[in-house]
């Protein structure tokens, strides 16, 4: 089917399949770097393909972890010692080393290395070119959640780095879908129920409420039965208490141990076809369907069913936030990631406010350049790190292309995905390797569809959609609405934009846990092409929209799949973790112990899935390593 759609495609490695075992020739990884950052041409941002964790980017990581693949190490260094070395490029570790320029003070010398073609980790940025008009989109990492929630160190790196969330209130349009009468919808699919058919979604979006009045008229539509529509609009209009005499210290106990989907079946009477249409709906956020998430959570949440239980628990601080969700660049944090760059390689990012930051154009031949006293090397993956005999420096050995290389610093911060570090930090001690396995990292997958007008939502009446028992695509909608600088997001149905979907491999109902469950959904992704994703994308967005006029032929311009196998941070969940795990205890804690000049600093060291976690991972092993 994908061969049928002119489709632009650019990744020219998709589709390859590249093994390393001990002894094999290195020879296709040479191919995999044969477009480097210094060649002319050179810029990520705008490959389209399969992106996020690409080809090329995590081959050799996996050899090390999964085939105990070993590299020699060089017996002569390859490259200058330095103050600091950063392994991951990502926010994390492009913090940890500003935060250390600030404080060893100038002249200092800093090398990052990652294993991707671009910076950001995460935090990565879509390229789209639609006729003469440039559409950005976010790949990863998305808002600065509650930006006033932050620690002082992280809420004064964004200021020194001129990033200002206030103005994100002129730049982010809140009315943008209420002015277009636009609503969230609901998608049936043909292949989990028989025919395709798109309604008003009865239960609303983050950007919408549905009154009880529309919601019950519109599942008076819906493929369910009889039984299932009364219970449904029973529920969405219900504030029964439905653990009526129960103390407090019960009802907690008891909505902490269950599942939302468990409760909605056991205390609420719901039927089997309504737990699973609302299901799926909380992925965005948790990474996890409501099978997998405690009803406790969905109190905090607000979910139906919840609201009379008349209990006190403590809130998530995140949801009871008073700031809107509005902090947001059109490339989501990947403004933070090339903000960071342009204070550490000031050459390679032109501009110098977080307005013209948005259509800045990076010069990658400039991030390795010699005589930079912030150096980024891309497509190099660290395979072994470790101190020196005399500990007083550790060398650290990646595989660049076809060869092994070896840099020494003074200090290093391993701010690259978590669980690989004790596969290449052999003096990780028995302890501590068994605290950082011990959580897993979710499995997610962005995608961006830039496409040439979205007239269809216009005529449907629709911003987003959500789907339920969904093959892919949970759901996908138009992005979020920025503008600022010389970028303006789309104001008329008949221009070009981006729309942006969220596929979460889950496999639900199973009697698997979170973590079982994100072990699956990265072997699934992993085992996934480009034309995989391709043939589904395409099938969605005609079953939902093709009703209304959408032509996959003629309105699709491009599409990026931003695959992370090892997504966001695993962050504590208390329907399987004692309920004081949290950011300030749990195993982590012990996971990201110092280890000499060695520190850690990522998301996961943190147990928190955010920016600012990222941020504060930095801080903390930036000053473990400055007070040797």
């Amino acid at each position: 089917m994908a061969d049928k759609f002119n489709i632009t495609r650019r990744d020219f490695l998709n589709g390859v399949a590249l093994s390393l075992t001990a002894g094999t020739s290195l020879s296709p990884l040479g191919a995999l770097a044969s477009t480097t950052a210094s060649a002319a041409g050179y810029y990520p941002p705008g490959l389209t393909g399969l992106r996020g964790s690409h080809i090329g980017s995590f081959e050799i990581a996996h050899a090390v972890a999964m085939a105990g693949t070993r590299f020699g190490q060089p017996e002569e260094q390859t490259d200058a010692t330095y103050d600091l070395v950063v392994v991951g490029g990502g926010i994390s570790g492009l913090a940890a080393a500003y935060f250390y320029l600030q404080q060893a003070g100038a002249g200092k010398k800093v090398l990052i290395i990652d294993n991707h073609d671009d910076f950001g980790g995460h935090a990565k940025r879509n390229e789209f070119q639609a006729g003469d008009q440039e559409l950005i989109g976010y790949g990863g990492s998305q808002t600065l959640q509650s930006p006033g929630q932050y620690s002082p160190q992280a809420a004064q790196l964004l200021r020194d780095i001129g990033i200002y969330p206030d103005r994100f209130y002129d730049y982010f349009d809140r009315s943008f879908a209420a002015d277009r009468d636009l609503r969230s919808a609901i998608h049936f699919s043909h292949e989990a129920y028989g025919k395709d058919q798109t309604f008003l979604n009865a239960m609303g979006g983050w950007r919408d409420q549905p009154n009880l009045e529309d919601a019950t008229k519109t599942l008076s539509d819906y493929p369910i039965s009889d039984q299932s529509r009364t219970a449904f609009a029973r529920l969405l209009g219900s504030e029964e208490n439905y653990l009526a005499g129960m103390s407090n210290e019960e009802k907690v106990e008891l909505l902490r141990g269950i599942s939302y989907s468990d409760f909605l079946r056991k205390y609420v009477g719901m039927t089997e076809e309504v737990v699973t249409i609302i299901r799926d709906m909380i992925k965005g956020y948790w990474g996890m369907g409501w099978d997998a998430v405690s009803a406790l959570a969905a109190w905090r949440m607000e979910q139906p069913g919840t609201q009379g239980l008349e209990i006190e628990a403590e809130a998530d601080p995140l949801m009871s936030s008073e700031e809107p969700y509005i902090f947001h660049f059109p490339d989501g944090n990947a403004g933070v990631a090339r903000s960071l760059v342009r204070q550490l390689v000031p050459d390679a990012v032109p501009g110098s406010t977080m307005e013209d930051l948005v259509t800045s154009k990076v010069d990658y031949s400039m991030l390795d350049r010699k005589g930079n006293g912030a150096r980024i090397r891309l497509n190099a993956t660290a395979v072994d790190v470790r101190h020196t005999p005399d500990q007083g420096h550790v060398d650290v050995t990646y595989v660049r292309g076809s060869k092994t290389e070896r840099v020494r610093g003074r200090h290093v911060i391993m701010a690259c995905y978590n669980t690989i570090v004790p596969y290449i930090v052999s003096e990780v001690p028995a302890e501590q390797r068994e605290a950082i396995e011990s959580v897993q990292k979710l499995p997610l997958v962005y995608i961006n569809i830039a496409i040439r007008n979205w007239r269809a939502f216009a005529d449907l009446g629709y911003h987003s959609i959500y789907i339920p028992q969904s093959s892919l695509m949970h759901s996908f909608g138009l992005d979020f609405p920025v503008s600022m600088g010389d970028y303006a997001f789309t104001s008329e149905p008949d221009q070009p934009t981006v729309l942006h979907g969220t596929f979460v491999p889950t496999t639900p109902d199973q009697g698997l846990n979170q973590r079982e469950q994100n072990r699956l959904g990265q072997k699934r992704l992993y085992e996934m092409s480009f034309d995989d994703f391709e043939t589904r994308i395409l099938r969605q967005l005609d079953g939902a929209l093709g009703v209304g006029g959408f032509d996959i032929e003629r309105d699709i311009s491009a599409i990026t799949v931003n695959r992370w196998p090892h997504g966001y941070a695993d962050e504590y969940n208390e329907l399987i973790d004692p309920p004081d795990f949290g950011p300030d205890k749990g195993p982590h804690i012990a996971g990201r112990a110092q280890i000499g000049r060695i520190s850690i600093a990522n998301s996961d060291s943190q147990a928190y899935a955010y920016v600012d976690g990222a941020i504060d991972a930095a801080w903390r092993a930036i000053n473990e390593q400055v007070n040797l």
